[in-house]
């Protein structure tokens, strides 16, 4: 694995993204679950990848951060690196969040702690509600090491949550399709404008980009065989100078095995003709799918109509790209609410991150 120096610690440059890690413990029937995710925790950790992020909403119940706490005990604290975060919609009382998540964890201090997902709308909120100067506090006297922040703000939000203090990390969206299509390229630039270390989280788009569509993928293959599509998105981002570590939600021990030794190798085979050739593949892949939905599940935050939005996005894309329509793929989605239960209430909105115009993909999909 490589390492690379951060303030006066070493951090690897692949780090384990864990929204979905669940050990499930009381529940029989999820053995398997335990299993698997004890296996891919000593795999990452036999693999130089000891740097593990989660969020206080990630699960039911906040699972991941009480699987990850229970799967690292046995592990010596010093070992391993613990990053987690407070997101706004969990309320005001930060104070007793942040001592749940101590205990959820089962540990005395956080390494990376950041204040989450913050957009334009959640900006003031986060700066007026108290929790910055107490996790400010709580840095001074050693429960939190490093204080920063992930983002999914437009420009000019981002660019006042990055001056309202000294941070010393920050978590962004950074791929080649936001490169391209999106506002990575200018998020980017301004990070290394302000001298700000470079956490990347969806190098992938939640996996969106490990395979893109069969004209795309053909593409990538005919030019490097030897390379898997997703691997394409990691060789990328990489190669950048200003990024200090690549969060990856992997959830399979060959993704952990493969992205390990990619991650172990220094050498700078990803060249200014390859970068062409995924652009190509890219702008192809653009144009046969509609919506690049992440399926961080955000939007399921308070859906009156309790509607299983990202697997309902999931139908629109493959009926877009895939002729004719099979709406009645929606109906055997597990959702307690179907497209004609919604409410255009809007809610979804204010909670994707992606600014998916949801409303408009379920009404196209209440269709009779």
């Amino acid at each position: 694995m490589i390492y690379k120096p951060f303030k006066e610690i070493s951090l690897p440059a692949l780090g384990m993204g864990v929204m979905r890690l669940s050990v499930q413990s009381d529940k029989e029937d999820q053995s398997n679950d335990r299993t698997k995710s004890v296996d891919m925790i000593n795999c990452a950790m036999a693999n130089g990848i000891n740097f593990f992020d989660t969020a206080y909403s990630y699960g039911k119940d906040g699972e991941s951060e009480k699987s990850l706490g229970e799967l690292l005990a046995k592990y010596p604290r010093e070992s391993y690196i613990l990053s987690t975060k407070y997101i706004i919609y969990a309320g005001d009382g930060y104070q007793s969040i942040f001592e749940e998540q101590l205990k959820r964890l089962k540990t005395d201090y956080i390494d990376f702690y950041a204040i989450h997902s913050v957009t334009e709308d959640t900006y003031q909120r986060y700066i007026d509600n108290g929790c910055i100067e107490y996790f400010e506090e709580q840095q001074k006297i050693g429960r939190i090491k490093y204080f920063g922040f992930s983002s999914h703000a437009d420009i000019e939000t981002l660019t006042k949550l990055i001056d309202y203090r000294k941070w010393d990390f920050g978590l962004f969206q950074f791929n080649y399709y936001d490169w391209l299509y999106g506002i990575a390229k200018q998020e980017y630039n301004l990070f290394i404008t302000r001298k700000i270390p470079i956490i990347v989280m969806e190098p992938a788009r939640g996996g969106r980009l490990a395979s893109l569509s069969q004209k795309a993928d053909d593409l990538l293959k005919e030019t490097r065989p030897d390379w898997s599509v997703v691997s394409w998105a990691f060789r990328w981002v990489k190669r950048f100078p200003g990024v200090q570590i690549v969060l990856s939600g992997m959830d399979k021990l060959e993704q952990i095995n493969e992205n390990s030794a990619l991650f172990s190798d220094d050498s700078n085979d990803f060249n200014e003709e390859n970068e062409k050739k995924l652009f190509e593949a890219c702008e192809t892949f653009r144009k046969e799918v509609s919506v690049l939905c992440t399926g961080c599940m955000y939007c399921l935050n308070d859906c009156p109509a309790e509607i299983n939005i990202p697997k309902m996005i999931e139908i629109y894309n493959f009926n877009k790209t895939n002729r004719p329509w099979d709406l009645k793929k929606a109906d055997k989605i597990e959702s307690k609410g179907k497209p004609a239960d919604c409410t255009e209430c809007g809610i979804c909105l204010t909670r994707c991150p992606q600014k998916i115009d949801i409303k408009s993909i379920i009404k196209e999909l209440n269709v009779t």
